[in-house]
């Protein structure tokens, strides 16, 4: 595995200016990464990486002593599937992607085993591995999921119950294989999730990578997609319902960096109640290797009460000229107050026709996953949502 110096003040994002002084990094790009958490300086809050999240309520992910045993898990029996532990020597680790932050590097640096989920074979298939009961101590977690050349599959990474996590996930799409990745945080209302996910994309390979966030106290999930080879694609989903006291947070990084690459980013989230708190950060680098790249990432926010807070951040560097378009898109508001009065002037009640306008804003990322079982039960946890229950 990659092991790094002790940083100086250029790594920890900042650069000397031609008249001495310090001026921060500006650029995603160019931030510090390291798998050791020493390299990192304690957390507190004013980084970058962190100043739009509660980092008090994770301290002890970021500076702490983790557990870093094996979780408990339960894994979908599916032809064409395997899962199975390996350990940090596995020639696959750190191919996909090097920790930006300290949680990310604490939990790198903590792990004994890293679980592998290997898909192979051109049919389709479906498997869910869920990690439950995870408990109240601080733990770390390492994850590897690659899927064979011209394989096809949907992987639903599921974290259920009680949790204190930091974690890592490698994904290795190999060369005109097709893959669905879901990552579905369904925690306790007072665990805590910080993951750090990293996609290496093939040749003429495509992952569709889907972010779902409904249950925790505070979630943060980071995804790194790396087009690597001409052809990639990659379409990024999020879908996040954030209710009162809730902080779910997203990072998102696309790096184009081979020609002829795709990128589509799409996250859409619903506030309500006393103190919900959103986070959205996108992230796009269009590489100088990267020609004729289409790319184009939105963010969408609907917010049904007051006191709430969305943050939509989306940036875009380009460093070639030759590509076939890139854009950028956020938008934050209320209820559409044309279709309620459309719905209400048809004789539906207005709490019902708030549900079906939420509904509809929603459901078109749960309508892209792909598994009918899923997509079902997502419907119905939204439901929930908008039930209050």
């Amino acid at each position: 595995m990659q092991s790094t110096a002790m940083p100086t003040a250029e790594q920890h994002g900042l650069v000397a200016h031609s008249d001495g002084a310090f001026v921060p990094v500006q650029t995603r790009s160019e931030r510090f990464r390291s798998v050791n958490v020493e390299d990192f300086e304690p957390v507190n809050g004013r980084e970058h990486e962190w100043k739009l999240s509660p980092v008090a309520a994770f301290a002890d992910l970021t500076s702490g002593e983790l557990d870093g045993s094996r979780p408990e898990i339960e894994a979908d029996e599916v032809d064409g599937v395997a899962v199975s532990w390996v350990g940090r020597d596995d020639a696959r680790i750190g191919t996909t992607g090097t920790p930006e932050e300290r949680a990310s590097a604490n939990a790198w640096s903590s792990f004994s085993e890293a679980l592998l989920i290997s898909v192979t074979g051109e049919g389709e298939k479906v498997a869910t591995v869920t990690r439950s009961g995870l408990g109240n101590a601080p733990r770390a977690a390492h994850t590897i999921i690659e899927i064979a050349p011209n394989s096809r599959g949907l992987v639903v990474l599921r974290g259920t119950g009680d949790a204190r996590l930091t974690e890592n996930l490698e994904i290795l799409v190999g060369d005109g294989a097709q893959l669905t990745v879901v990552s579905l945080q369904e925690w306790s209302d007072d665990s805590v999730h910080l993951a750090s996910q990293f996609a290496k994309v093939g040749r003429d390979a495509f992952l569709k990578h889907i972010v779902v966030s409904l249950g925790g106290k505070v979630v943060r999930v980071n995804p790194q997609t790396h087009l690597a080879e001409q052809g990639a694609d990659v379409e990024a989903l999020g879908l996040y319902f954030a209710d009162a006291g809730q902080h779910l947070e997203q990072q998102v990084y696309v790096h184009h960096d081979a020609p002829h690459t795709k990128s589509r980013v799409t996250y859409k989230g619903a506030l309500q109640g006393e103190g919900a708190r959103t986070v959205w950060i996108g992230d796009v680098l269009i590489g100088q290797k990267a020609t004729g790249t289409d790319s184009y990432e939105q963010n969408r926010n609907l917010v049904l009460t007051d006191g709430t807070r969305a943050d939509s951040v989306p940036n875009l560097e380009i460093e070639t000229g030759d590509i076939e378009g890139a854009g950028h898109a956020s938008a934050t508001g209320r209820f559409d107050d044309e279709q309620l009065f459309y719905l209400m002037a048809r004789g539906i009640r207005e709490d019902e026709a708030r549900r079906l306008v939420v509904r509809g804003f929603l459901t078109e990322i749960v309508q892209k996953i792909g598994s009918p079982e899923l997509e079902e039960r997502l419907t119905a946890a939204l439901e929930a949502e908008l039930q209050g229950n």
